[in-house]
Order: C-alpha cells, then sequence, then structure tokens
C-alpha cells in the first residue's frame, strides 16, 4: 500500500525538483513489504461485482498496490501511472523479476496536469496514498469518474500519515520524542499537503460517486528482530527529519539525529522494542448508471 507517504514530494507532479526520489523509493519498497498482508486484506475486501480486467494504478509509487491487484485479479491488466521515472524504473524491474511485465503498462505522468494519460476504460481504477499528493484532488476525483464505465469501482486508501515504531517511553534521554515528531510533521503538512487524513467520502459523493463500503485497519505489527521492520523505521525517520529541521527544540533533535546514526550505539536499526503501528482506510466508490 503504500503509502507514499505523507512526507514524500507530490506522486501527482513533476519529478524534475525531486533530488530525493531514490530515499522515497527505497521507503515505499518497504512499506509494501513490511505491509504487504494489511494491502492483501484490503484488495480482498473490495466489492467488486466481477473481476476488473482492466485496472488504472493512480500514483503507483513502486508498485505495491499494482502487484497486489494482480495478484488479487490474475487476469487483469494494471496501467500504472506515476510523475517519477525512478519509481517506474523499478515498478518495471518488479514485474520483469516477477514474470508479469506483459500485465503492466507503466505511464509516466503529472496527474494535475490538464491533460490526462489515456486510461481507457478501467474497471476498477486504485489511489492508495495518492490522492492527497495532488494539488486540485476534486478535479481529479471528477476525470476518474469519468473516466470509469457505469458501475466500474474506484478505491482509494489514506494513511494516517507515518507509522509509529518506538514506545512511549523511549528514547530513553528523551521519552515521547517519536511523538512530538509527529506532531511537528503534522502541523508542517497540515500547511503543504492539506488534503492528506482527510475524508474521502464527502469528496467522492460529491465527485458523482455512489459510496460502496469503508474500512479502516488499525496495523500493529510486533517486529523485535525484523529487519524490513528496523530498515522501514529508519527509512520513515529519516524521511520525517527533512520537515523537523525548524520545529523541534534542539535536545529532541540531537536525539533524533542520534537515532538515525547507524553507526553509533542509540541507532533505531539497534533497538529490539521495535514495532509498526498506523492506521489506514479505503472508500469504495461506484460510477452510477
Amino acid at each position: 500500500m503504500p503509502h507514499t507517504h505523507s512526507s514524500a514530494p507530490r506522486r501527482g507532479a513533476s519529478d524534475a525538483h525531486q533530488p530525493q526520489d531514490h530515499d522515497q523509493a527505497e521507503l515505499l519498497d518497504l512499506d509494501a513489504e513490511v505491509l504487504a498482508e494489511h494491502l492483501a486484506t484490503i484488495t480482498a475486501w473490495l466489492p467488486v461485482e466481477a473481476p476488473p480486467r482492466r485496472i488504472a494504478d493512480l500514483g503507483c509509487g513502486t508498485g505495491a498496490g499494482t502487484f497486489a491487484l494482480l495478484d488479487r485479479f490474475p487476469d487483469a491488466h494494471v496501467t500504472a501511472v506515476d510523475s517519477s521515472s525512478e519509481h517506474l524504473r523499478r515498478l518495471r524491474e518488479k514485474a520483469r523479476a516477477q514474470g508479469v511485465a506483459e500485465r503492466v503498462h507503466p505511464v509516466r505522468a503529472d496527474l494535475d496536469d490538464a491533460d490526462w494519460p489515456d486510461l481507457g476504460t478501467p474497471d476498477l481504477v486504485w489511489a492508495s496514498a495518492s490522492m492527497h499528493h495532488m494539488a486540485h484532488p476534486e478535479r481529479a476525483l471528477r476525470r476518474i469518474h469519468d473516466a470509469l464505465p457505469p458501475g466500474g469501482l474506484f478505491a482509494v486508501v489514506e494513511l494516517a500519515g507515518f507509522p509509529r515504531f518506538l514506545p512511549p517511553d523511549a528514547p530513553e534521554d528523551q521519552p515521547g520524542l517519536e511523538e512530538r515528531c509527529h506532531a511537528a510533521n503534522d502541523r508542517y503538512h497540515a500547511a503543504h499537503m492539506p488534503h492528506r487524513g482527510a475524508d474521502w467520502g464527502p469528496k467522492l459523493t460529491a465527485a458523482g460517486f455512489a459510496l460502496d463500503g469503508q474500512r479502516t485497519l488499525e496495523v500493529n505489527i510486533a517486529g523485535s528482530r525484523d529487519e524490513a521492520v528496523a530498515a522501514y523505521a529508519l527509512s520513515s525517520l529519516r524521511r520525517m527529519r527533512g520537515s523537523l529541521a525548524d520545529a523541534l527544540p534542539a535536545e529532541d533533535l540531537a536525539a533524533l539525529d542520534r537515532l538515525l546514526d547507524t553507526g553509533g550505539p542509540h541507532s533505531i536499526t539497534r533497538r529490539r522494542d521495535l514495532a509498526v503501528r498506523t492506521v489506514r482506510t479505503v472508500w469504495a466508490a461506484r460510477r452510477g448508471d
């Protein structure tokens, strides 16, 4: 699922000024690996009337949703749209490695542009952690509505920000650091990404969709000895660090930097009390006749 993520550059926008695209791709890959079971739960829940044959994945990232949907619907082909050439390069590599390259059509496009790529007539449109990156999501929702045939399904997945990884009393020298980081990060993104964490239900109905279901999944994965969880925690906090330089007191920034120092004794990768706690909500909406 991927999300994605709340501190990432807009996945609906051009990547010409995104020097951290490689780091974001790494984070998306880790998100897909750690949360694969939960993503499979979401795709299994989708209220499809018949198995879709043509799917569009908007803001596909490195392909977490694309490959989950290909697994769920083995006769489907996916048009995978993203603005990042690095994301699409990784998606192509994965598609070849999994033997499904002929079922994936990667398209580089900016979904905030006036001219959208040709999606054909998809039976299912999927947008996971991508709608909140768009400058004009209401316009995008109307375009998606018009691209679907009557009865076609649109699934929107939204994240509750970055996951939490540390217990509340960690780290020992600055207890509660992670929550303070999240609070500062939320303030930053309230100004820079106002649709993050939105309730997409009313926006979908305003665009002409009929809601066909909503589900919220609470994720709580114990990962004390899981290297992927440790890498995911490190990558997530590194991404968050970029928006916190002017938002946290010096002692908190210093404690965060100690967590991010993989060569130091306080590195988050050395901890044995990590978990992955997050919330994801999915809306399923249908274009009426």
